[in-house]
């Protein structure tokens, strides 16, 4: 769970990684593109350019190495050739990648050509939500503290936060403890210590708080068919604050 200094610069070192993914992402007009090619397209830079390991691939019998999870999907949508990126649409694409014995995991909703305004403020809170639950982490802080503040973002501008997902502890695997929900108490949970690395990954929806999943096992979809909109970091607890292992360059520590 606590990380030493060699393990911490190894998880930077899988952080920055896959901030370039995404950076590469931001590149691309998704509008179009289906979202097994955007799987593939990552894959190929992941394993060929990067020469790392996409993390997800096989994980829990997992096929594909990204979820891409459009409009009402919150959550663990599967890549599909007949899945077709439109201009209006919001899609999130939720990314592992693992260097060195490590693994680094991050997402980002992406607002595709011409949404509409309600999608846009909606994609803009849940990252301002995150980046609350972000500015919580420091030592001596609880993971309450986390779930409280991103909540609190969240209903304050009139959406829902989903409580059967959380953020987790990472590391060499993929999920570690501790669990760090997306809503609490203050000072409630784990007592944060530094050296800690963990991800933050509120998913806000529209509407009501309440999902399903789909048939095949792995798709979570809001049940009022409103949009759903999830960014994600990991984090490593310092001294003094907070480090942002797979920040972007568009990014400050700040949000």
């Amino acid at each position: 769970m606590v990380k030493t200094p060699d393990e911490l610069a190894l998880m930077r070192i899988a952080g920055r990684l896959l901030a370039s993914v995404f950076e590469m992402l931001d590149a691309q007009d998704l509008a179009g593109m289906s979202t097994l090619q955007i799987n593939d397209m990552v894959e190929r830079f992941i394993t060929v350019d990067l020469a790392a390991r996409p993390a997800s691939k096989g994980q829990y019998g997992f096929r594909f190495v990204l979820n891409c999870s459009i409009n009402q999907v919150v959550c663990h949508g599967v890549p599909d050739a007949d899945e077709i990126v439109r201009d209006g649409d919001i899609i999130n694409l939720d990314i592992t990648l693992e260097k060195n014995g490590f693994i680094a995991d991050s997402s980002k909703t992406y607002l595709v050509g011409d949404a509409p305004a309600a999608a846009k403020r909606l994609v803009r809170v849940a990252q301002e939500a995150m980046w609350a639950g972000i500015r919580q982490v420091r030592p001596g802080a609880h993971v309450g503290d986390i779930g409280f503040a991103i909540e609190r973002h969240a209903r304050q501008n009139g959406y829902s936060v989903v409580r059967e997902f959380c953020g987790h502890g990472i590391g060499r695997d993929m999920h570690e403890e501790p669990q760090v929900l997306n809503f609490g108490r203050r000072g409630a949970g784990v007592r944060l210590r530094e050296g800690m690395t963990f991800t933050i990954e509120p998913m806000v929806n529209q509407g009501s708080r309440r999902v399903s999943t789909r048939d095949d096992g792995w798709t979570v979809v809001t049940d009022d068919g409103k949009l759903s909109a999830q960014f994600e970091h990991t984090v490593a607890v310092t001294h003094d604050g907070v480090e942002v292992l797979t920040l972007r360059r568009d990014e400050t520590q700040a949000g």
